[in-house]
């Protein structure tokens, strides 16, 4: 059943994310999209909501950022002009230590601030529905960060809150040695194979989630997640040993 909106939401950023969140929060807010895109008007009316200049998204009650990290330090300093006094910004960046800490440098102090990771994406709500799915919430300025907390356990998203430190570098092992181990599979191009183990259908199956995202998403996670590094270095060295053992025990 659709509730009445109540509160007036810019959406900056409508790629693959962008369209999924303007999907599920039409219903509980009256959204306004803005977006450079070309198509991004036609795409914006045929999901029932608004489209308008980056002002006037920037201008709302709530304002959620869904633009790739390496744009959104630019995007903060935009739209910081135009937010209202109260107005609360989201994030909903795959990393959180640098919008956290862009958000605190560049928006003014009368906006709260929550930065957030929703762990799933277009296809996974497809393939399972969105109950049950993870949602991270790190409070960064103000308190509202609880109602942001309550409204992912109301459309039934498994709430994590935790710090932006905190959320890296557990991400450094869930995202970032996940998706370096995913993309090199997908461009591998492992086929689906007749006598394929239940080991390697999950290799499938994790080709099959990451396959569909960017490689400005995968550079994100690789490049701006300060823990990634040490973690995804230890990974190559760890294969890079095992195949050296095995080298040793061929036969000359």
């Amino acid at each position: 059943m659709t509730t009445p909106a109540s509160k007036t939401l810019g959406l900056i950023g409508f790629g693959q994310f962008g369209r999924l969140a303007a999907g599920i929060l039409k219903d509980r807010f009256d959204v306004l999209v803005a977006d450079p895109a070309p198509d991004a008007a036609e795409q914006a009316r045929a999901l029932g909501v608004g489209f308008g200049a980056l002002e006037a998204a920037a201008a709302r009650d709530v304002v959620v950022v869904a633009v790739p990290v390496a744009a959104m330090r630019q995007v903060f300093a935009a739209i910081a002009p135009h937010l209202k006094p109260g107005a609360l910004v989201v994030d909903v960046g795959s990393v959180k230590m640098l919008p956290a800490q862009w958000m605190v440098e560049l928006l003014p102090a009368h906006v709260d601030i929550v930065a957030t990771h929703p762990l799933f994406g277009p296809q996974s709500v497809a393939r399972d529905g969105l109950p049950g799915l993870r949602f991270v919430v790190c409070p960064v300025r103000g308190d509202r960060h609880e109602r942001v907390a309550a409204l992912g356990r109301e459309l039934g998203l498994a709430v994590t809150v935790t710090t932006p430190e905190e959320h890296d570098e557990e991400m450094a092992y869930v995202q970032a040695l996940t998706h370096l181990i995913g993309r090199s599979l997908v461009n591998l191009g492992i086929p689906d194979e007749r006598l394929a183990t239940q080991s390697y259908q999950h290799l499938l199956e994790l080709c099959g989630l990451i396959g569909a995202d960017t490689f400005e998403l995968f550079t994100a996670i690789q490049t701006q997640n300060p823990y990634a590094p040490k973690v995804v270095e230890a990974f190559v060295d760890q294969a890079r040993s095992l195949l050296d053992q095995v080298a040793a025990k061929r036969p000359s």
